[in-house]
């Protein structure tokens, strides 16, 4: 296992080697190239250790012992390794050619954990088994139908989990015994593709089921498994649409703890009794989103995360009396993947921050020590001199504040600094103050300020202004954007003639509608698996998803609907494209198809507009493998040096 880890590492290094010692980096035959000119081998050791960043994640605890797995990568793609101690070594487990995810320990013995991979992206997830007795996997589902979730039941038997496989479009739920395939069964034949297993019943005789309707709206069931009936547990409401976040039973059965914006802007914990079905808000005081839960094996405490303004905060309740801690001592940053230690005794978690990549953390409950598991390697840059997150805000065209991250580069760099203005996806997403990674180069070397904006739509603001870029308000999400190109001009450290803008999937369609909308205040463009026109990639997105985007970007089978994505399509509006752009696509990305991106190449090209384009072959929405990945870092950064800089 050694040998192949070293294998697998001796080849990167040796593609490193060959490109240095040839004049031009040659893209592999995975990649397809349009207008994007000879790399130069010399920005290998230009770029150097900036695309050499590691990160890990927290995948779950030995629920016998004190060790965990995680994901981490050691050559071009993410795999499942084992960690017996904070700070130990790091075991490679799983050696596939494509990323693996979805981890988790059988909950009683341990003996064999089960994990999730799709095929190039295409996010047609299939189940499989680890044997810790003889390093076998077994692949546990059908091997062509979309498999996601996992929950496994009390008794550590059974697991519950999603799956498209009965026409491509529902999603239905299964339970099977992972120690042997045969008992797979469908339990729940579903409608929609927005269906989610939360939660086995105390005595494993029911399941609490998520429906999702929209970011905005989604209602909790109750399955009972013997009968396969189905009871919904909240209301529906005309008046106003409710979105639940997760919910589990307590400890009795009698009850549940869920997240829920149901009567306010924002997600809160709240118990329900099920007999009556009131319901108590237990975290009012906090005018936050409750982000994340997890409640300890005797249900009698739950650790759980608040969203403040993009920070993480970490808190533990008792149950019994609902009295909460808060551990306000944590790295400032992004807390992520909690779950209880078997014992109780710890929180297992991934940190994360500006400062530092992802790296896996215990935390003592009693006194919120922490201890780190992970030692990411940062390529012997100091990061700690790298740029801080600074929370900035403007005011649009309609009076209301929004809000972003604005990353300086280091003061060696004089003058007005070039901007990046780098837009989330979703567009129900949040941009948060997280580790840059390999865009610390254009910071620390090219001396390019970055700004992460959460225009209007974005989580994490009460659920008004997630609503605010919904169906026909799409283009007050653009304007967001030029209100923040006049900031920027407003700025004296920041120069507002040489902006580029970028973003990937929903980013990547308001790169391109940007690029339409206010060519005259951008340098350039880089959109990554972007939409270039809503109506087209409604009809040939997944099945699974299509009702679920309808909701946020409006009804293209409507007629009015229709006729406004067409008039606002960037694809349509292409020659006001003055400025350059660069098109990156994964081949087979089910989420925004290569066809979105094909139509507005052709559409460029005609135009004699300047245009990139990079495609790989074996990826899907945003590249993962690191030789991928590294090509595309080349790329772009001679595409800023040339449009951008100049």
């Amino acid at each position: 296992m050694k040998l192949r880890l070293f294998l697998c590492q001796l080849l990167v290094m040796s593609n490193s080697v060959l490109w240095a010692q040839s004049k031009e980096i040659t893209p592999g035959e995975n990649l397809i190239l349009d207008g994007v000119p000879k790399i130069p081998a010399s920005i290998v050791d230009e770029v150097g250790m900036y695309s050499e960043f590691r990160s890990a994640g927290f995948s779950g605890w030995h629920p016998l012992k004190r060790e965990m797995l995680i994901i981490t990568r050691f050559a071009d793609i993410p795999q499942v390794h084992l960690v017996k101690s904070p700070g130990g070594a790091r075991t490679q487990l799983t050696f596939f050619k494509e990323r693996v995810g979805g981890v988790s320990f059988q909950p009683t013995r341990g003996d064999y954990f089960i994990f999730s991979k799709d095929i190039g992206g295409n996010e047609n997830f299939q189940k499989y088994r680890y044997d810790f007795a003889t390093g076998k996997v077994t692949l546990l589902t059908d091997g062509v139908s979309r498999n996601t979730g996992g929950t496994w039941s009390n008794k550590g038997d059974r697991i519950a989990y999603q799956s498209n496989r009965r026409n491509g479009k529902d999603v239905d739920v299964y339970i099977m015994n992972p120690a042997d395939p045969s008992t797979d069964k469908r339990v729940a034949e579903l409608s929609g593709g927005g269906w989610g297993v939360l939660d086995w019943s105390p005595d494993d005789r029911k399941l609490l089921l998520v429906e999702g309707v929209s970011v905005n709206e989604s209602y909790v069931w109750e399955l009972d498994i013997a009968t396969g009936a189905q009871t919904l547990i909240t209301p529906k409401d005309s008046m106003e649409k409710t979105a639940y976040g997760t919910a589990f039973y307590s400890k009795d059965g009698r009850g549940i703890f869920l997240t829920t914006d149901k009567e306010s802007e924002f997600q809160r914990l709240a118990f329900m009794d099920l007999t009556t079905r009131n319901i108590k808000y237990l975290t009012t005081r906090i005018s936050w989103d409750v982000s994340e839960i997890s409640v300890n094996r005797d249900r009698s405490k739950i650790a759980f995360t608040t969203n403040e303004d993009g920070l993480s905060v970490l808190r533990i309740m008792d149950l019994s009396n609902y009295k909460e801690k808060v551990f306000d001592k944590l790295p400032v940053g992004y807390i992520g993947g909690l779950e209880w230690s078997y014992d109780g005794k710890e929180l297992g978690m991934t940190l994360n921050s500006a400062k530092y990549p992802s790296d896996v953390y215990s935390m003592k409950v009693s006194n919120g020590q922490l201890e780190r598991w992970t030692f990411s390697e940062t390529a012997g840059l100091n990061t700690e001199t790298f740029s801080e997150a600074k929370l900035v805000r403007w005011k649009s065209f309609d009076g209301r504040m929004i809000s972003g991250f604005l990353f300086m580069p280091p003061a060696k760099f004089t003058g007005k600094r070039p901007v990046i203005v780098d837009i989330h996806g979703g567009p129900e997403a949040q941009s948060r103050p997280l580790f840059l990674g390999r865009d610390n180069y254009f910071l620390n070397e090219l001396g390019v300020a970055i700004i992460k904006p959460n225009i209007r739509g974005s989580t994490g603001y009460g659920k008004t202004f997630m609503k605010l870029d919904n169906g026909f308000l799409r283009e007050d999400s653009y304007k967001d954007i030029h209100a923040l190109f006049d900031w920027i001009q407003a700025q004296p450290e920041l120069d507002a003639d040489r902006i580029m803008i970028t973003g990937g999937s929903y980013g990547g369609h308001m790169t391109l509608a940007l690029s339409t909308y206010y060519p005259d205040r951008i340098r350039c463009a880089v959109s990554l698996v972007g939409m270039s026109n809503l109506v087209t990639f409604l009809e040939n997105t997944s099945g699974y998803r299509q009702d679920l985007r309808r909701v946020e970007y409006g009804d293209e089978r409507d007629e009015k609907m229709r006729a406004f994505l067409l008039r606002i399509a960037p694809l349509n509006n292409a020659d006001k494209i003055k400025k350059p752009l660069f098109i990156i696509q994964g081949a087979n990305d089910p989420r925004v198809p290569v066809s979105e991106a094909e139509q507005m190449l052709n559409t460029l090209k005609k135009n004699q507009t300047p245009v990139w384009y990079l495609v790989a072959k074996d990826e899907g929405h945003g590249f993962a493998k690191k030789k991928n990945v590294d090509f595309q870092f080349y790329a772009t950064i001679l595409f800023v040096k040339e449009f951008l800089l100049k």
